[in-house]
């Protein structure tokens, strides 16, 4: 390396999203820079944000300096608006990485999914290793959610991403099921190295379910069941609100839905088509009220349609078990959140699809069948053992010195 004795390792990471995007990848991403930042310098090559604004630019935030390179940043529920999004971020990253000063790794998540194709090639100029953070499994999740139907793009994806999985140095799956499906695409096993995403269980921890978040939004009084995040396609949000068309009869019970995505503006005609006066939805709440918003909840549902197990991790999961609350998931068995939730004793699973079944979970929850506050107890110690931030920036600092030093 042509790093002087006691300089710092040099991180180069790259993804479009970064705080003070709402993106999961955003908050992930810079939480992780941050905590790097103690002992790397870090720089991150990201695109700009239309909401909320970012404008191309060079900045230090958090001891991190974030190059907001130009690329478009039109509505991403609009797919070739997304990928024009994607190409202008791909080409103006691909530049910016040539032109950085030196580093000693390079690092990238994977919005949008062949950004790692670039970061190879950036890494591959200046001999530095590559790790990869696989945040989900690409083309794969689109083709199960019918978003891609393409054989010739979907062929192509499926080339470029095998590509990368092949070469890079490391590959971060952010579970068991997903090192299963990387493997399966090409990614040598013994590079690919498990670090589930995290939460931080000192700024969510467990509050009474009547607070001043709850009372302020009606629900003190009621048995509110709660989705918190994202509103998208793989979440399968479908589910829950017809299931609420068998709960009629309960009249204190409140289904709420808590943020946006592409599929929210469906999802509040599906509920006025079925006259489900129980649904509620809210938008994104401040991550200072995370706290109590979710500790408004008896229970919470993660969904994750079928199919997509090891294809995308939902990382909500955490928050809800950092604020001690008992979960029901609606995915396959052997989805990772299924298989934490199982082991751990902190909620219950069903099938995923199946309003019925998800509505008899709901059910057994309100009549007292459940032990919701063993499960959310026993949700709370696994996040502070094992996916608390400290652990998992722990991994990675292990993991990016080694690599910074080979």
């Amino acid at each position: 390396m042509s790093r002087r004795k006691g300089e710092r390792p040099r991180l180069l990471v790259m993804n479009q999203y970064y705080a003070p995007g709402f993106e999961a990848t955003a908050y992930l991403l810079s939480q992780l820079c941050a905590a790097l930042a103690e002992d790397f310098d870090v720089a991150v090559v990201t695109g700009r944000l239309a909401t909320p604004r970012a404008d191309p630019g060079r900045t230090v935030v958090d001891g991190v300096e974030v190059l907001r390179v130009r690329s478009t940043a039109f509505d991403r529920s609009n797919l070739p608006l997304r990928a024009l999004n994607y190409v202008t971020y791909l080409l103006s990253s691909l530049r910016a990485g040539l032109f950085a000063r030196k580093p000693d790794v390079v690092l990238c998540m994977t919005d949008p999914p062949v950004i790692a194709d670039v970061a190879l090639l950036v890494a591959r100029r200046y001999r530095a290793p590559l790790v990869v953070v696989s945040q989900d499994v690409f083309p794969e999740i689109a083709v199960e959610l019918k978003r891609l139907e393409s054989k010739p793009l979907i062929e192509l994806l499926r080339t470029l991403i095998g590509f990368y999985l092949r070469r890079a140095d490391r590959v971060v799956a952010i579970g068991e099921t997903m090192r299963a499906r990387l493997e399966e695409k090409g990614a040598p096993a013994d590079r690919i190295t498990v670090i589930p995403n995290w939460v931080d269980t000192h700024a969510i921890t467990p509050a009474a379910k009547d607070n001043d978040w709850s009372r302020e939004q009606g629900l003190g009084d009621a048995f509110v069941v709660m989705h918190s995040g994202n509103v998208g396609h793989a979440q399968n949000l479908d589910a829950l609100v017809r299931a609420t068309t068998f709960l009629r009869d309960l009249d204190d019970l409140l289904v709420t839905i808590i943020g946006g995505g592409a599929r929210h503006a469906e999802l509040v005609e599906l509920s006025e088509r079925l006259e489900t006066d129980q649904v509620r939805f809210l938008g994104y709440q401040p991550r200072e009220l995370l706290s109590l918003s979710l500790s408004a909840a008896d229970v919470h549902v993660v969904g994750l349609a079928r199919g997509l197990s090891g294809y995308v991790v939902p990382s909500r999961l955490y928050g809800i078990l950092a604020a001690g609350r008992p979960v029901i998931v609606a995915a396959d068995p052997d989805s990772e959140t299924a298989r934490v939730v199982l082991q751990e004793g902190c909620g219950v699973v069903v099938a995923p699809g199946r309003p019925e079944l998800l509505a008899q979970a709901i059910r057994s929850a309100y009549d007292g069948e459940l032990d919701l506050a063993g499960m959310g107890a026993r949700g709370r110690a696994y996040v502070v053992r094992e996916a608390d931030r400290s652990v998992a920036f722990d991994r990675y600092r292990s993991m990016l010195r080694e690599l910074a030093h080979a």
